[in-house]
């Protein structure tokens, strides 16, 4: 089978080294929304896991070009109000579903906007990413 075979780079999280995460914020939320995105997400946390009191994220970028901020912690607890769920699942799973909500909401935010056509992008493209994490039922569980 030699038509036209493509390579295809398997879908995988990358850990951003320290020397790279003053450029993260920018780069994946845009220079006007940084701060804003930084802190919904750890509200979000807040919101969703009421065990969480804070700590340090790490950030992660995509191979698909996607990205999110998961904290350094153990298992949470997570409960989403708006669908029932109610559920534990590591803090990296939480911080996808954190992500994913606030990916959801800065775009809804943005509408009308390249901001938002680039906040959608980054939505599907963590979404995509969240199907193949091992607790991907639990993470799809919790957003939908």
């Amino acid at each position: 089978m030699n038509n036209q075979a493509q390579e295809l780079i398997p879908l995988a999280a990358v850990l951003v080294d320290d020397e790279h995460r003053l450029d993260f914020l920018p780069t994946y939320f845009g220079p006007r929304l940084m701060m804003r995105g930084e802190a919904l997400v750890y509200g979000w946390m807040r919101r969703l896991a009421e065990g969480y009191n804070g700590g340090f994220w790490n950030y992660y970028t995509l191979t698909n070009g996607g990205f999110y901020m998961a904290p350094v912690l153990g298992r949470l607890r997570l409960e989403v109000d708006g669908n029932g769920y109610g559920g534990e699942m590591s803090a990296d799973a939480a911080g996808i579903v954190a992500t994913l909500f606030v990916l959801g909401q800065l775009a809804a935010e943005t509408q009308g906007t390249d901001e938002c056509d680039a906040l959608i992008d980054r939505y599907h493209w963590l979404r995509e990413y969240a199907g193949t994490h091992a607790e991907a039922a639990q993470i799809y569980r919790a957003i939908d």
